[in-house]
């Protein structure tokens, strides 16, 4: 189907997908989702779009909570984004979890969408205290483009551009793509998946920023730990979840001016 003609949009995932670190729960989340369906109406004016995304949400989760729902909207292109949950568990199978991202991507294109995915970036580069971490994100990344090959899923490889270790597309939690991170992800979406106008410059490097001395640098360690770090090991030894409670914010297809406005 030419890109052109994608009439019907729906994302699942999880808080990247909802849209956290891009506005907030008050004057509303928009997300690279939000951003990418913004692109395909560019594209092809009167899409429709649902999101079912839940922050916290493991990618199983997804697939049990989500998949369901995805396919009776019957859509024409779907993203699935998820497995980061996954990776910050103690217990961690990247093939448990690739194959819970297959079984999605197998049933959404058998029903005719064309899917989208993302590759996960070395959280590493971002916070050095999550460099063991590194070998778990590869795996996965590897994974999920062998699975992608075998549906014909069309694969954002935001993992790779160096732009991706700047500060600046991150939030202060560095577990989140800030306002501007989604933006760039959506348009490494809009790239892969060949939409007109669509381009590499998502891959190109911030202007030049002032990098933070030694002292400082440690400094900030320090306060990410105190203030994100503790309470979400918090969650973790009390068994919660930042999505304990909520649903999906946009779990209606609904024309993309439509959904805007109800959110706003």
């Amino acid at each position: 189907m030419p890109s052109t003609e994608y009439r019907r949009y729906v994302a699942l995932g999880d808080s990247q997908t909802e849209g956290l670190g891009d506005g907030d729960d008050t004057t509303g989340l928009r997300g690279f989702a939000d951003r990418f369906a913004g692109h395909l109406e560019a594209a092809r004016p009167g899409l429709h779009y649902a999101n079912l995304a839940v922050r916290g949400r493991l990618a199983g989760q997804v697939r049990a909570e989500q998949l369901g729902p995805a396919l009776a909207l019957r859509p024409d292109i779907a993203t699935v984004v998820a497995g980061v949950n996954d990776v910050l568990r103690p217990r961690f199978d990247a093939a448990e979890v690739a194959g819970h991202l297959e079984e999605m991507f197998a049933a959404l294109t058998a029903a005719g969408a064309h899917v989208a995915t993302v590759t996960f970036p070395d959280l590493g580069r971002i916070v050095p205290l999550a460099r063991p971490l590194g070998p778990r994100l590869t795996e996965l990344n590897d994974r999920v483009r062998e699975a992608a090959a075998r549906h014909g899923v069309s694969v954002a490889e935001t993992a790779l551009p160096e732009a991706v270790a700047d500060p600046r597309m991150w939030t202060t939690d560095r577990l989140h793509a800030s306002a501007l991170g989604h933006e760039r992800i959506a348009a490494a979406l809009a790239h892969a998946v060949g939409l007109p106008g669509s381009d590499d410059t998502w891959t190109q490097p911030l202007p030049p920023r002032t990098a933070p001395g030694p002292g400082a640098a440690v400094a900030a360690e320090l306060r990410w730990a105190a203030a994100f770090l503790g309470p979400w090991l918090g969650r973790r030894l009390r068994g919660r979840s930042s999505g304990d409670g909520r649903t999906a914010k946009r779990p209606d297809l609904l024309p993309l001016a439509t959904a805007d406005a109800r959110d706003r």
